[in-house]
């Protein structure tokens, strides 16, 4: 890492980035360790969360810390218009360690400038979500036993989504080629793009979830279009059930292919999907706890005896 901080995906090097896989694969057969005895570490969610916070607040208590924070920022003193500057100076006096998740692009970049403790990047805006992009390159290996040479099916907000812009980004080292499946008012913003076409990464951008398209993906991550991130809820409306995925049409898909979704779904995946095997989002989840334990003592320094159970 570049700094203590984790903000955004590249932050990781990829001999990092591996590293931590082998750190979420010792957490997951022990997840409860004594790691963080005597630390104490915040959670500022100034955004809805559940999946995200509650996995943050287990890692923590798994390895032995102490949780401080909110989870609605209404409660806070910055909906009396305290700057989000002395928010993060104030709650640095009490703490190891911030994880924060706010509703503006680079917010957290922001906190990292303004205080000396740590900051872990929960989700800013539409910009990053780096420990749901290690949970996701977890549950990758795990399922397709390699990260490499994969073709990565992105469908639904790929405007939007701060998910699929941070796994597009870590995934640069393992030469996937991508399908881009979205509506014009959707579709992968071009800085992103850009990016495929500095790292040389494949890619194909179509407004058609076609039975092609499924077929020949060894990942179909599927994506909520959000209604917080719309101003016009007319325009919402129209776009938000355009891509659907259903169990038919998986009949004639890829034995290897897996179905993954940061969750909350809402109607982008029928719930006939669930009891197939090749859907994978519910243990994705469960994933999540792995990641943030192993970015967690990576952040803080902590080195992981492997050997000590």
């Amino acid at each position: 890492m570049k700094n203590k901080s984790l903000v955004s995906i590249t932050d990781f090097t990829q001999s990092e980035i591996e590293e931590l896989l082998d750190d979420m694969r010792y957490f997951e057969a022990n997840p409860n360790r004594r790691l963080l005895e005597g630390k104490v570490v915040a959670t500022l969610f100034f955004e809805p969360s559940t999946r995200t916070r509650l996995s943050f607040e287990t890692a923590v208590n798994r390895l032995g810390g102490r949780v401080i924070g909110f989870s609605d920022a209404n409660t806070t003193s910055s909906s009396k218009g305290e700057t989000l500057k002395d928010t993060i100076k104030m709650v640095s006096n009490y703490v190891d360690l911030i994880i924060m998740r706010h509703y503006l692009e680079g917010a957290a970049r922001y906190a990292s400038e303004v205080t000396e403790v740590p900051i872990i990047n929960a989700g800013d805006g539409a910009n990053q979500h780096p420990t749901q992009t290690m949970l996701d390159l977890y549950s990758i290996y795990k399922t397709q036993g390699t990260l490499r040479n994969l073709t990565i099916t992105m469908v639904g907000d790929l405007k939007y989504g701060r998910t699929v812009h941070s796994l597009l980004m870590a995934l640069r080292y393992y030469n996937p080629t991508f399908n881009f499946v979205a509506c014009n008012e959707l579709s992968m913003p071009k800085e992103y793009l850009d990016f495929c076409e500095e790292n040389g990464i494949k890619y194909h951008a179509t407004q058609e979830f076609s039975e092609e398209v499924i077929n020949n993906s060894d990942i179909i991550y599927m994506t909520r279009v959000q209604r917080e991130r719309f101003s016009d809820l007319m325009e919402y409306e129209r776009v938000k059930n355009l891509y659907t995925l259903n169990n038919a049409m998986l009949a004639n898909s890829r034995d290897n292919v897996r179905v993954l979704h940061p969750l909350p779904r809402v109607n982008e995946i029928s719930q006939d999907v669930d009891d197939n095997p090749k859907a994978y989002y519910f243990k994705q989840a469960q994933n999540g706890l792995y990641a943030r334990q192993a970015v967690i003592c990576k952040v803080l320094g902590i080195k992981i005896d492997k050997g000590e159970l």
